[in-house]
């Protein structure tokens, strides 16, 4: 049902975190956190502030590579490449890695390693569950945005049983108390489209991505009957054929990818994130490659993932403004404009004189990170963008990716010393 906004109340161990979408997002979105955010920005309210990188409003969030919808990435620079490989040092065989410069956009310059090697891209692989409801938005309602805003703003959710079982903590807002709540999302919890999106994008809930996909299947299936009853909405996930399901989950996941320019055999998000949703629609397989993450970034910044307004919604939502992890979090980029998705997969076995922690896997350590960098915030005289996936075992690869990211941003400030470009414009 739709209710108006201000009525919205608010091993193998997989992990994702970082909060996103400008702080002044409140008024235009209805994303409560947000709102708690800008009162701790302003000292309203008890908290830690955000860097000057974090500050940018929404109308500064843009795409920045609209006027150049021919552009390709280059073939890779050799030396680009080896100074690149030479940041990684004996553990390169363990990261697959695309850096594309677009400090000057007159000499793009690109270089990777071992980026066309697949791996399970994590919570990374959210990035196609945002694309997939922005392309079924668009498919219903073609010619008016205004419709896809109603429908991400004034769609409330109850969270139900696709939300189990998730460790991953959300800021929700209670608007009558105002004041926030922290904690996993739990059965009955109510927020709008916008925030179960934003719940999945910046805390990167797996329970708020299952309910997300929950809804681009009854979206894709009922159309403009969206939002249903909850009662047709179990009839359809109990009633349908699980062939059928499945066909359903990959016709607003995974066909998008292929619609959008990107080649589903490099990256794919094959099932739901919650073992619930994978009880009620299978699924499939998830993979993606570096050179494929950054293909989809370069497509977002010229607005050809679905339009420019699904393509820049997409970006805000990645606009990172509070806690920066992994490889947002190196103090060399607090003064940067972070979009970034981050995702792991660790695993662990018996091993003597080996002690299993966070991000520290023997049998599996994924960690993978996408970020578009525009340094500093306001200037934009540095930009690139970065695609990591890594599987270093024994070794703390949060820290890994952070140290990897200030490596990476001197490069590209040694890259610009001599001979300083004027702003993207």
């Amino acid at each position: 049902m739709r209710f108006a906004l201000m009525l919205a109340i608010a091993a193998v161990v997989p992990c994702g975190q970082v909060d996103a979408y400008p702080l002044d997002g409140y008024a235009s979105t209805g994303i409560g956190r947000l709102e708690e955010a800008r009162r701790v920005q302003e000292g309203l309210l008890p908290g830690v502030k955000q860097p000057k990188g974090a500050l940018l409003p929404t109308e500064a969030v843009d795409l920045r590579l609209l006027e150049h919808p021919d552009f390709q990435i280059p073939a890779p620079d050799p030396e680009f490449s080896m100074a690149l490989v030479a940041l990684l040092g004996d553990r390169a065989g363990d990261y697959n890695l695309g850096v594309l410069d677009l400090s000057d956009l007159a000499h793009p310059v690109y270089a990777e390693h071992r980026a066309d090697e697949a791996r399970n891209p994590g919570s990374v692989g959210k990035l196609l569950v945002g694309l997939g409801l922005f392309q079924t938005l668009a498919d219903v309602y073609p010619d008016d945005i205004q419709a896809r805003l109603d429908v991400l703003r004034n769609t409330v959710i109850t969270a139900d049983d696709f939300v189990i079982s998730d460790h991953h903590t959300v800021r929700m807002w209670d608007r009558d108390g105002e004041k926030l709540i922290r904690r996993p999302l739990e059965v009955g919890d109510r927020g709008t489209l916008y925030e179960y999106l934003d719940w999945m994008m910046s805390a990167s809930s797996n329970a708020a991505a299952a309910t997300v996909m929950k809804q681009m299947m009854l979206l894709g299936h009922f159309g403009r009957d969206y939002p249903v009853s909850d009662a047709a909405g179990k009839s359809l996930f109990k009633d349908t054929p699980r062939t059928d399901l499945n066909a359903l989950l990959a016709t607003v996941i995974q066909t998008p990818v292929t619609r959008n320019g990107l080649d589903l055999t490099q990256f794919r998000q094959g099932s739901f994130f919650t073992a619930t949703g994978k009880r009620y629609v299978p699924g499939t397989s998830s993979y993606g490659t570096a050179r494929e993450l950054m293909r989809y970034l370069v497509r977002l910044e010229q607005g050809k993932l679905v339009d420019a307004f699904s393509s820049r919604e997409i970006k805000r939502l990645l606009y990172v403004t509070e806690r920066r992890i992994r490889y947002a979090s190196t103090p060399t980029l607090m003064p940067a404009a972070v979009y970034f998705k981050s995702g792991s997969l660790y695993e662990c076995r018996p091993e003597p004189d080996f002690r299993c922690l966070k991000y520290h896997g023997n049998v599996k350590n994924y960690m993978n990170s996408v970020a578009i960098i525009e340094a500093p915030a306001a200037e934009r005289r540095l930009y690139y963008l970065v695609a990591l996936m890594s599987n270093v075992l024994r070794r703390n690869s949060a820290v890994d990716h952070q140290t990897l990211a200030s490596r990476i941003h001197k490069l590209i400030e040694q890259r610009h010393a001599e001979a300083p470009r004027a702003p993207v414009q």
